[in-house]
């Protein structure tokens, strides 16, 4: 962290909680904080509240209390508008892959920067790229029926990146993978760290994260637990 402490966070969470209709309290009073450049692993039991705080950070959901500020913007408070806007900050991964079956690998990464509306020649230049990134290159005519597992998860990553994001939330990015496989997706995440974007991987394999020895924000029943 800087000297500077929560001032210049990228992404700040302060005393967060989150009641869902029906009582179930999926958060309850959560701080923290990630600074710019960052590489954080969120652990916790199935149901610790892992996926909820994602969800809350990319303005999926709001919180029932407290407020999450992305690069000085107050998400909590944020209008309905800005929220696509807002959410080109941000690479997505998420544990059910959203993959288009009916499209090929290419169209699959490209389809972000059609939504903004980037011209035809910077779309191929940019998919290709990010196609080259996760090792998919030569599979761009390809449907994702047609890729493996872990391949699958390497389209959802080219796709997450193709924006050029500056921070990247992965959701179980290894929870189906073999270890050869996870380490793989594992090892791509820490080269984009490694060039400067703020990367968040809410994960329960153990294994994996003591091996790599990062900053561990550990959830228990929807608490930071010590």
């Amino acid at each position: 962290m800087n000297a500077e402490g929560g001032r210049n966070s990228m992404i700040q969470v302060s005393h967060v909680s989150k009641r869902y209709a029906g009582g179930y309290e999926a958060l309850r009073d959560v701080t923290f904080s990630v600074e710019s450049g960052e590489m954080v692993f969120i652990t916790g039991h199935s149901g610790a509240g892992k996926s909820t705080l994602l969800k809350l950070i990319t303005a999926i959901e709001r919180p029932t209390a407290g407020s999450v500020v992305i690069n000085g913007q107050n998400v909590s408070a944020m209008k309905a508008g800005m929220i696509p806007f807002f959410r080109r900050n941000f690479g997505l991964i998420f544990q059910d892959h959203k993959l288009l079956f009916d499209r090929n690998v290419f169209d699959n990464v490209a389809l972000p920067l059609a939504i903004t509306g980037f011209p035809r020649g910077e779309i191929a230049k940019r998919t290709r790229a990010a196609l080259d990134k996760v090792g998919l290159l030569g599979r761009e005519k390809a449907r994702p029926i047609a890729l493996s597992g872990g391949e699958q998860q390497r389209l959802c990553i080219a796709r997450a990146i193709v924006n050029r994001p500056a921070i990247l939330l992965a959701d179980e990015p290894t929870g189906n993978l073999d270890t050869a496989y996870a380490a793989e997706i594992i090892a791509m995440f820490r080269s984009f760290n490694q060039v400067g974007v703020t990367v968040v991987i809410a994960t329960h394999d153990a294994d994996m994260i003591e091996r790599l020895g990062p900053r561990i924000l550990h959830l228990d029943h929807g608490r930071i637990a010590a």
